[in-house]
Formats: C-alpha cells, structure tokens, sequence
C-alpha cells in the first residue's frame, strides 16, 4: 500500500445512485471508501444504515476483482450494536467517538473480534488523553478537522497542531497506526496537513464536487510527493 491513503467520502455523493458513484471513484484511484454514519443523537444529521454498506459492498473492488478497504467512521450513540452490524455487512474498519461508548476498551475489543481494523476518533476541542490507555489496541487515529455532522465545511487550522501531538504518540508507541484526517481536505492543503503528520486522507465534497474525479486525485497525489 501507498504510504499514503485517500479515501473518498460518499457523503459527498450522489445518493440517488451511489452504486455508480463508488465505482467510478475506485476506477479513479481511490485507496479507501469513507463511510460516513450519522445517527441524528450524537451529529445532527442522519446518513446511512448497515444495509447500505452490504449494498456498496461489491461495488468497492477494483478491476482485477480485489477489494477496496471500506472505512466506517461511526457518529453515533452507542457505538457497540451498529459496529457489530457493520462488521457483518462488509465494513473492513471501523471507527468511533471514544465519549459515544460507554466502555471504550470494550469497543475496542469488540470491533477487533468482529474481524475489523478498530480506530477512534477526535473531535476539534476533544483532547487525546483516552489513547494513553487504549493505543496499544488500535489500528487508525481520525482527527476531525471540523465539527463533525455535515460535509463541505472548512478546515479548522487549530487541527493541525492536534494532528501534530496525534503523530508523536503514535511514534512514541512504536505501532503502526494510521494517522487519519476528515474535513475540509483539498488539493491546495493535503500537503500541510500531511506535514503536521497525517497519513490517510477524507475527501468529500473536494472530489465528488467536481466533475472529474480522477483528476482531483491525481492532484492531490501530485501535491503529496510535492515534497517527500
């Protein structure tokens, strides 16, 4: 795998024919397909269920027939049932707000025993102090560059010093961990954010906005071996 990963937001999409939609951002280049899950309690805003997922599924595989990774980024309370139910419809890893759980290292546990790759993640005034007893455990940290609830806002720069301080713990911890990020992710910022330390990349509205897809991703590729 790339050392870096860009993974397309469906929220962003066409929901009338999402099908298409995640075909054509695959052939395009996309690494990973980001689900993002809204329960309308924890966000206020209401997304997609596990059905959906289970539907998209063969949808996300590239032309030689191999599966591209679907990323579930849980907003939801709570977070244990529909993890499960994620787990089952396809989803290859799944992520969720260590304040929606009741127990997070049992979230954690549950998720991984589901077969899934597990991450949490931050919202822009929550600190980081949970993975000082979980980081051990997980696979992906997602820190969220806006307030999480709705696609096309715009980056929130104070989230690149949290993306900073993200990198050095996982550093610190000698583990392969994936440093996610999700808000507001265009061509002209990817690089400063992969500067302060990200590795894996969300884009929504910066790639399903416009009418050629592979051409924002070739872009954004462009702009990220800019200054390897």
């Amino acid at each position: 795998m790339s050392p870096y990963v860009i993974a397309p937001s469906i929220l962003s999409a066409d929901f009338a024919r999402l099908g298409e939609e995640v075909r054509q951002v695959v052939q395009a280049g996309a690494d990973w397909i980001h689900f993002d899950v809204m329960d309308n309690h924890y966000v206020p805003n209401l997304t997609f269920g596990p059905m959906v997922c289970q539907a998209l599924r063969p949808h996300a595989q590239r032309p030689d027939g191999s599966p591209v990774p679907i990323d579930v980024h849980l907003m939801v309370q709570p977070v244990d049932a529909l993890a499960s139910a994620f787990a089952q419809a396809g989803a290859n890893l799944i992520s969720f707000h260590p304040d929606a759980s009741g127990h997070v290292h049992r979230s954690i546990q549950a998720i991984k025993s589901a077969g899934c790759q597990v991450g949490l993640v931050f919202n822009p005034a929550e600190p980081l102090d949970v993975l000082d007893w979980v980081v051990d455990d997980i696979d992906l940290i997602l820190i969220m560059s806006v307030n999480p609830g709705f696609g096309g806002q715009s980056f929130i720069e104070g989230a690149l010093r949290k993306i900073e301080a993200a990198r050095k713990r996982i550093q610190a911890s000698g583990k392969h961990i994936r440093l996610e990020v999700d808000g507001g992710i265009k061509t002209d910022n990817i690089r400063q954010v992969a500067n302060a330390g990200a590795d894996t990349f969300v884009a929504g509205s910066a790639i399903f906005g416009q009418p050629d897809y592979a051409a924002v991703i070739q872009a954004m590729r462009a702009a990220l071996a800019s200054q390897e």
